[in-house]
């Protein structure tokens, strides 16, 4: 039983509405999320408070805001006077947060003071009532907190090393055409590890194998293609997609996923740790050879030495870092060639930068164009306008799948029928929006989305007046987008009440945490 402290004697606050929040990461089983309400529950019936509404992040760290969508949610709510309650009952300090900095856990909190509404943790041994004694513990907490995050990432990070240097796997899911593989501590198989599936022996551990045969010939088709056919990232992605072969995790390939492919080094058989750094969410960095954990020969290869190194060089090659005025100067001279220029011209030529890096470094095609003379017809900036409104609404879902998606939650979105579906229960169209010129210099934004999609939301992204980035979403029932007969959709359409309109995807993140259909109240 809980030792529970003796409370002070406090007004009566009988009937008072209040609200929890609880979190779970990967902490001991005692922060179970049905463990802190139960407690939290114990404690709101001791004080006669009524809990209205439960905000829940799962399997969330708490070392910053985001991607913890309820926390978010409820600080919104706060913020914008839609809190219909006076209380916020949390288990304890650190399920509010191990913030790395102190004063951002306090900051939140003090948003609700300014509300009228008290944070009140229900397991420490001290009451939230802004006393000398109460403000020094809970700083105190707070610091404590974040210094369990870094000590368990010092110790995580030691372990990690250990178990890559022993040839075992650090974590994380297999690269494609990998599986893993668990073994008990004499080193005996206990069977292959399904995606999602961990271990749950500390004495257990982790191998890489290679995996279907099907993935195998794949990853042996992109290297063949990259080194002896000298095809470019983005060409063998849309062969792959245009095979229909998804990734491991089902999406289709891109330019990013196939380079991934090509410099991984454990289709060579060797496993390599601390690449990169990334530490307690902070700001990735990319660290030097020498500070890489390195295991030669852990795994079966499925590439050769010799085709492995000669992608490497290709790819050195390609990334020699040109000058602005350099690829300007070829991009200008392929102009000149062709008399015409074009993505698909860009692509196609050799020794002209991939038309990707004109977007990075100039922002757009047409920026490029623009400094060397080269004025492109309206239609072919009509179809760099749509590729860049798609590439950043692909984007934008992906975030989204990767936000909502935690252990008992499983998302997926079909590029072709641009559904997204839930847990197998709840499909959201996806939609956009693009900003039209009309002549009378007014912005209309007209809609491209399947109206009779079988789903049960449509999600309308929005882009701005110069479709460059995104201003806010219009998230409704899909029966209302099937009702509609007009030939062409605007967002000034009866359809898109105001009520659907939202600046962020809180809302829409709180329909798929309960991911069932019945349950997708989508007005503000």
């Amino acid at each position: 039983m809980t030792d529970w402290p003796t409370l002070p004697p406090l007004e009566r606050v009988t009937g008072l509405r209040a609200v929890q929040y609880v979190r779970m990461s990967t902490d001991h089983q005692k922060y179970s999320t049905q463990n802190q309400a139960e407690a939290i529950a114990a404690y709101a019936a001791r004080r006669e408070l009524t809990i209205v509404r439960t905000y829940e992040d799962a399997g969330r760290s708490g070392l910053r805001l985001d991607g913890r969508a309820a926390l978010q949610s409820l600080i919104n709510d706060v913020r914008c006077g839609h809190a219909d309650f006076k209380f916020i009952l949390v288990y304890d300090v650190s399920r509010w947060g191990r913030f790395q900095d102190a004063d951002e856990s306090a900051y939140y909190e003090f948003i609700c003071k300014q509300a009228g509404i008290q944070v009140l943790y229900c397991a420490e041994l001290f009451e939230n009532d802004g006393s000398l004694a109460s403000t020094i513990l809970k700083n105190i907490k707070r610091a404590m907190a974040g210094e369990f995050s870094r000590e368990l990432s010092t110790k995580v990070f030691i372990g990690q090393c250990r178990v890559t240097s022993l040839g075992f796997w650090h974590g994380g899911q297999p690269s494609y055409g990998l599986r893993r593989e668990l073994l008990d501590e004499r080193g005996i198989s206990k069977g292959k590890l399904e995606y999602g599936q961990q271990k749950s022996l500390q004495t257990d551990r982790v191998i890489l194998k290679p995996g279907p045969s099907f993935e195998i010939r794949t990853v042996r088709r992109v290297f063949r293609s990259f080194v002896t056919q000298r095809k470019c990232v983005t060409a063998i992605a849309e062969e792959l997609n245009a095979s229909q072969i998804r990734t491991s995790r089902g999406n289709w390939w891109s330019a990013q996923t196939i380079d991934k492919i090509l410099t991984n080094e454990k289709y060579v058989g060797n496993i390599v740790f601390n690449r990169t750094s990334f530490k307690l969410k902070q700001k990735a960095v990319s660290n030097p050879p020498e500070m890489w954990i390195r295991r030669n020969n852990a795994l079966k290869a499925i590439i050769t030495p010799e085709i492995f190194a000669k992608a490497q060089q290709i790819i050195s090659r390609r990334r020699q870092r040109l000058s602005d005025q350099e690829i300007l100067d070829r991009l200008s001279a392929l102009w000149r060639e062709k008399g015409h220029l074009s993505d698909a011209i860009i692509i196609a030529a050799k020794g002209v930068p991939h038309s990707s890096t004109y977007i990075t470094r100039f922002g757009s095609l047409t920026a490029a164009y623009k400094l060397i003379g080269f004025q492109p017809k309206p239609r072919y900036r009509w179809v760099e306008t749509e590729a860049r409104i798609r590439s950043i609404i692909d984007e934008a879902v992906a975030d989204i799948i990767s936000t909502i998606e935690r252990p008992g939650v499983k998302a997926s979105f079909n590029h072709e029928t641009r559904l997204l579906t839930v847990n197998g229960k709840l499909t959201v169209s996806i939609g956009s929006a693009r900003g039209m010129s009309e002549g009378d210099g007014l912005v209309r934004w007209h809609v491209r989305v399947d109206r009779h999609a079988k789903s049960d939301l449509a999600l309308i992204i929005r882009m701005d007046a110069s479709n460059t980035t995104i201003q806010d979403y219009f998230l409704l029932p899909a029966a209302e987008l099937a009702k509609t007969t007009v030939k062409r959709l605007r967002i000034t359409s009866r359809v898109f009440a105001q009520a659907y309109r939202h600046d962020s995807l809180d809302v829409f993140y709180r329909i798929c945490a309960r991911g069932t259909r019945g349950q997708t109240d989508v007005r503000q």
